[in-house]
């Protein structure tokens, strides 16, 4: 008896075997799209372990035609083991390429869209569009309601900057979303109209009435001050009077600051501080300054000097460290500083001065720009053909029946 009820499940085993398989191949047949799919969503699922990344961010910016499609970055940032990502827009394809895998987001609301995010009703619904559906699965932490907005000479942009992220908090608030995910914006340096030394560090007098305002709504609901800083425009602007290696992290005498007698080894940090000084100037010590943008390009024009791989692999692999350090800056070297490194790659469109299409730590065909210590691997792009197909449905054919297998031998 117990012989036969062996053999009759081995023959219940085989018939379930070729059962299934005909189903594979009739779905293969007409579904193999899908089952490629599926196969990505496996693996991307069984990468993305929840772990603790690097403690930097990176900006993902896509002005360009020829970057790797989100699924594939996705992998690069796992491989990569950074844990925080800033975007310039709520890229859907991007949030749904990174569901459930423990890396942090800033989302980016453009100028574009300040006016009408004046509206509550617009502002929730953007909200409903660009956040509900991806936050139970995409880790959303920040939303960016424009970006140096201050620095494009714009009144109307000015104007409608606070009452925009007023109006995001609020929706995030009616939605019960203001405890997962904050509001701010991101700031050129030339806000401030002074930044040495680092103590006397003040916002320009034309941007005040716009400034102290929006301080006390960071205030009010505890969300950070961003600040694009780039040593790199100070050294580029003045390289006869500037130390090219107190911008580069490397040693050199520094200087102290003769109202505090804190000593400054590099230009990062004492422009951190700077902007610290310039909003006590303003009434407040309650509010964290946080980098939202720095780094080297690795190409230039003539008149861009330091414009080269040489030194932007100094910058970032010295910059690195001191986060992998956590030192804070010397007015507040209890808070580790907090920086989002510009940027993951080069980008063909952005318009301006070559050194706009360069800063990315890599090519978008996934080779680094330069050695920073980072092992990032990009997977190969599959380019479809038949053969292709052929040897894609002969993989995912082969995961299918080793998966079965295995659930067979657990029942």
């Amino acid at each position: 008896m117990i012989e036969l009820e062996k053999v009759e499940g081995v023959a219940l085993s085989r018939w379930s075997w070729l059962a299934v398989m005909a189903n594979i191949r009739s779905v293969m047949a007409t579904s193999s799209f899908l089952f490629r799919f599926l196969f990505l969503l496996l693996t991307i699922s069984d990468l993305f372990e929840q772990n603790h990344g690097l403690n930097f961010g990176i900006n993902y910016g896509q002005i360009a035609n020829n970057l790797p499609s989100p699924s594939r970055v996705a992998l690069l940032i796992k491989s990569l083991n950074v844990s925080r990502i800033k975007l310039y827009d709520a890229d859907p394809n991007v949030l749904s390429a990174f569901s459930n895998s423990n890396v942090e987001f800033i989302i980016g609301l453009g100028n574009e869209y300040l006016q009408s995010m004046r509206d509550p009703s617009k502002a929730q619904s953007w909200i409903q569009q660009h956040v509900q559906p991806y936050i139970s699965q995409t880790k959303i932490t920040c939303i960016n309601v424009g970006n140096e907005v201050f620095d494009k000479n714009d009144s109307q942009l000015t104007m409608n900057l606070l009452p925009a992220m007023q109006s995001v908090y609020n929706a995030l608030v009616n939605l019960g979303l203001a405890q997962q995910v904050t509001v701010t914006t991101a700031h050129s340096f030339n806000i401030l109209s002074n930044s040495f030394p680092p103590s006397s560090g003040t916002f320009r007098q034309d941007l005040i009435q716009y400034i102290q305002p929006l301080l006390n709504f960071h205030s009010q609901i505890k969300s950070p001050f961003l600040i694009n800083a780039y040593p790199f425009f100070a050294y580029k602007d003045k390289p006869d009077q500037i130390s090219l290696n107190y911008v580069l992290f490397q040693p050199n005498p520094g200087y102290t600051d003769p109202n505090t007698n804190l000593h400054y080894d590099n230009m990062l940090y004492a422009q951190i501080d700077a902007v610290y000084a310039a909003i006590k100037a303003l009434g407040h010590t309650d509010i964290e300054v946080r980098i939202s943008e720095t780094g080297w390009p690795s190409k230039g024009d003539p008149d861009e000097v330091g414009a080269t791989p040489e030194n932007a692999e100094i910058y970032n692999s010295n910059l690195l460290r001191r986060i992998e350090q956590k030192q804070g800056t010397p007015a507040n070297p209890s808070v580790p500083i907090d920086i989002f490194v510009f940027a993951l790659f080069n980008e063909d469109l952005k318009p301006g001065p070559v050194s706009e299409r360069n800063y990315g730590l890599y090519y978008p065909d996934g080779n680094p720009v330069y050695n920073i210590g980072l092992q990032g691997y990009l997977p190969e792009m599959v380019i479809e053909s038949k053969s292709n197909a052929l040897s894609d449905n002969f993989l995912i054919f082969t995961f299918t029946c080793l998966v079965l297998a295995w659930e067979l031998s657990r029942s």
